[in-house]
């Protein structure tokens, strides 16, 4: 049986996502950087709403990153991890992406992995 305070927290996090997503959406030109964060990991993945596909992903648990770093869930990581996500992009030859953080605040690593992307050259 639940708490009705994780059923509150799951419930007001499910509004502000709703209420982002009105405002937010990717298309082939300028796609939409969903980032996901857990306790151990950080997740990101470029998304072209339009068509419904995943046009690049990029984690914590990728070979490379953990070559690049041993710990998943420090600033430090988020910056390497937005790194490898703007080489990506450019690879793909996508300069200019829509920032959906989801209903984590910008602040931490969130801000770090977007920052990270932004002094790659990637336009958010």
């Amino acid at each position: 049986m639940r708490s009705k305070k994780l059923e509150s927290l799951k419930e007001s996090r499910r509004r502000i996502r709703k209420r982002i997503r009105k405002k937010i959406e990717g298309t082939a030109e300028r796609p939409r950087l969903l980032v996901l964060k857990s306790n151990r990991f950080l997740y990101t993945h470029v998304i072209d709403d339009v068509s419904g596909k995943v046009i690049t992903s990029v984690s914590t648990l990728d070979k490379a990153f953990k070559e690049k770093n041993k710990s998943f869930k420090n600033m430090k990581a988020s910056s390497i991890l937005g790194e490898m996500l703007a080489k990506k992009l450019k690879e793909k030859k996508i300069k200019n992406v829509v920032f959906d953080r989801g209903y984590y605040p910008y602040h931490g690593r969130i801000k770090a992995l977007a920052d990270a992307v932004r002094k790659q050259g990637i336009i958010i």
